[in-house]
C-alpha cells in the first residue's frame, strides 16, 4: 500500500484538531503536513480575559513542537495559492502535493476594509489589539468607550457582548465606572441573532442591566481618529474616548483566488462531512459557510470548527485505513458567555434544527465561568 499525505492548512482551532487525529489515526508511512504562519498557536476564546488583564499573551499561546513530537510535519509558511483540482499548494519556497486538503485557514480581519477604523481603535480579535486595549483600560479615568461590530457577520458572536460585560466589570473594580458612559453599536438587529429571540433578547437584558447603552442595527460607515468619532450609515454619529471594534471579516485571498468559494465571498461545503465541490479537499471553521433552514448561516465559532475537524479526521482515516465508521456533524454547539465578576453561562442547542436552532442560555454563576477556566486549562493540556 503507497503512502499517502493530507495537507491541514491553518493551526487554529479546527487545523490543530484535524492534524493531531489525523496523526494518530493513519499509519505512520502516511505523512501529515500543517502549514501555519505563525509559529506559536493563539487560544484566541482567551483574548477576551487578556483585554481585561486576566491574562498574560505568553499564558495563552503555545508552540507547535509537541505536534511535532506527535509526528506532524509542521511548516511554518504562508499559504500563498492553492489548485484544488491537482491538490497542491504553494507555501514560501515549497510546493506541496496532497492526497487531501484540509482548508483551515480562518477568516481574515480586514480592519483596513473601513476608512479610518484601524488607526481609531482596539481589534478586539488580536492579539495585539487585545493587548493594546487592555494598556489603554488601565490608564483610563473616565469618559465615553464605545464598543462595536464593523458588520452583521463575524467569529464569535457572543464575544462583543462579553467584552462590554467583562470592560464593564473591570472599571466597576477600579472605581472608575461611575465616571464612564460604556456604549455598544452592533451591526446586526440583535445579539446573536441565529439563537433565536429568547436566547438573543436574554444576552440584550445581561448587557443593558449593566448600565451598558445598545444600539442596534448601527453599521459603521467611517472612523475619525482625530475628532474621536464614529460615523454609521443610518447617518448616526458617535464620539468616543476609547474605541474597541469588532472588525469586518473576509475569505482569505488565497481562498478567494483559487475558485473555493462561492457569492458569500466563503468556501461552500457539504453540511455533514465538510467536503467542497472538489474531491478530497475539505474545508472547516470560520473559512465555510453553511446555509441554516432559516436563511441565516451556521455560526463561525471554534466550538464547531473543532467538531468538523473530528469529522473530517474521522472520514479520512476511515477512507484510508478502512477502519472506522463514518460520522457526520450534526450542527450541535455551545458556547460561554462571560457576563463579568467572575461569572458566565452557556449557551448551547441544536443549529441543524428546522425550522429555526434550538438553542437556550442558561443563567451566569460563578460555576460556568469556572467551566470556562477548565476548558481553557484542557485545551492547551490536550491539544498543546
Amino acid at each position: 500500500m503507497r503512502w499517502r499525505t493530507v495537507l491541514v492548512l491553518g493551526g487554529g482551532v479546527g487545523g490543530t484538531v484535524a492534524a493531531t487525529r489525523l496523526r494518530a489515526g493513519l499509519p505512520r508511512s502516511d505523512r501529515v503536513v500543517l502549514v501555519e504562519r505563525e509559529a506559536l498557536h493563539l487560544f484566541q476564546p482567551s483574548l477576551l480575559w487578556l483585554a481585561v488583564g486576566s491574562r498574560r499573551p505568553e499564558a495563552i499561546q503555545r508552540s507547535f513542537d509537541r505536534l511535532r513530537r506527535r509526528g506532524v510535519d509542521v511548516v511554518q509558511a504562508t499559504v500563498e495559492s492553492i489548485d484544488p483540482a491537482r491538490r497542491s499548494i504553494r507555501a514560501g519556497d515549497l510546493e506541496l502535493i496532497g492526497d487531501a486538503i484540509v482548508v483551515a485557514l480562518g477568516a481574515d480581519l480586514a480592519a483596513d476594509a473601513l476608512p479610518g477604523l484601524q488607526d481609531a481603535g482596539h481589534n478586539l480579535y488580536t492579539l495585539q489589539g487585545a493587548t493594546a486595549l487592555r494598556d489603554a483600560l488601565a490608564a483610563f479615568r473616565g469618559g465615553r468607550i464605545v464598543i462595536l461590530t464593523a458588520t452583521p457577520l463575524y467569529k464569535c458572536p457572543a464575544a462583543p457582548y462579553e467584552a462590554a460585560m467583562l470592560i464593564d466589570a473591570a472599571l466597576r473594580h477600579r472605581g472608575v465606572r461611575g465616571h464612564t458612559q460604556l456604549d455598544l453599536y452592533s451591526a446586526e438587529p440583535g445579539p446573536m441573532g441565529v439563537t433565536g429571540p429568547a436566547v438573543s433578547g436574554a444576552v440584550r437584558r445581561l448587557v443593558e442591566s449593566k448600565g451598558i447603552q445598545y444600539q442596534p442595527e448601527h453599521q459603521i460607515s467611517r472612523a475619525d481618529r482625530a475628532a474621536r468619532r464614529v460615523e454609521f450609515a443610518n447617518g448616526a454619529t458617535a464620539e468616543f474616548d476609547l474605541l474597541v471594534y469588532v472588525p469586518p471579516h473576509r475569505a482569505p485571498a488565497v481562498a478567494r483566488d483559487a475558485g473555493l468559494t462561492n457569492a458569500s465571498g466563503w468556501i461552500p461545503v457539504d453540511r455533514h462531512v465538510f467536503e467542497t465541490e472538489h474531491r478530497g479537499v475539505y474545508a472547516i471553521g470560520d473559512v465555510t459557510v453553511v446555509p441554516l433552514a432559516m436563511g441565516k448561516p451556521l455560526p463561525k465559532a471554534g466550538v464547531f470548527a473543532h467538531e468538523q475537524a473530528e469529522v473530517v479526521a474521522a472520514n479520512l482515516i476511515g477512507e484510508w485505513t478502512g477502519r472506522g465508521a463514518r460520522r457526520e456533524f450534526g450542527g450541535y454547539g455551545k458556547c460561554f458567555l462571560e457576563t463579568g465578576d467572575g461569572k458566565a453561562g452557556i449557551g448551547a442547542g441544536a443549529f441543524y434544527a428546522e425550522p429555526t436552532p434550538q438553542v437556550a442560555l442558561r443563567v451566569p454563576t460563578q460555576w460556568w465561568h469556572w467551566a470556562k477556566v477548565l476548558f481553557e486549562r484542557r485545551w492547551f493540556w490536550k491539544w498543546f
